[in-house]
């Protein structure tokens, strides 16, 4: 492991547990409306070919890349029971099971890393949002972390889980949401802070929002 990635802050914690809303809340996107912000879904599929960043930010293009992320935690940590979304909590508590399942699993791990390098190389050639690139990773998805149980069973439209193109961007999505919180774990995180943590958690999301807010204007 590189050395930022045990750079414990209260910023990279929460840069990568967004990531992992994020690409929740895209999965949830496509899975019920066939669409999800580009830029957003874009910056999710980087995050997996991100194996050699200097930095957390670097994953994420940093905090201007998770913004949808970040608005979905805040929400989640402090929104009323209105703006809190359960099936997207429920992908993410899922997502954070299958992580530590996975972590248990080194032969799962060695071949998602050479599907993720696999799809590295793809890039290169393709550009990384190019649909090859994400098919790729899609089938690592399909043939390491589903493989664990339980399987996470995506919620929407039959008509738009049964578009392939669609079937590959949430798979990817799925494994950009596990390499963040693999991300957040060795930043620190843990799944008490979640629960007993949650005020000083909605307060500096507040503050990377804010302070996002002030970069894209300025």
């Amino acid at each position: 492991n590189r050395e930022y990635l045990v750079i414990q802050t209260p910023t990279n914690r929460i840069l990568a547990l967004a990531g992992a809303f994020q690409a929740a809340r895209l999965v949830q996107d496509i899975a019920q409306t066939g669409h999800c912000p580009q830029d957003a879904f874009r910056t999710n599929l980087h995050s997996v070919l991100q194996t050699d960043a200097d930095n957390v930010e670097a994953v994420f293009n940093g905090s201007q890349g998770v913004l949808v992320g970040l608005d979905q935690l805040h929400r989640q940590l402090q929104g009323s029971k209105e703006r809190r979304d359960i099936q997207i909590a429920k992908y993410v508590v899922s997502l954070l099971y299958l992580e530590r399942k996975l972590w248990r699993r080194g032969d799962l791990l060695k071949r998602v890393r050479e599907g993720i390098e696999r799809a590295k190389q793809q890039s290169n050639h393709f550009g990384e949002d190019h649909a090859n690139v994400v098919a790729g990773l899609a089938d690592t998805y399909v043939n390491t972390v589903s493989t664990l149980k339980p399987r996470i069973l995506v919620n929407g439209e039959h008509i738009h889980l049964s578009n392939q193109d669609n079937a590959n961007r949430i798979r990817t999505l799925l494994l950009a949401g596990l390499r963040a919180l693999v991300l957040w774990r060795q930043c620190g995180g843990k799944r008490w802070q979640l629960i007993f943590r949650q005020r000083a958690l909605a307060r500096d999301t507040a503050r990377m929002l804010a302070q996002s807010d002030t970069s894209s204007i300025s």
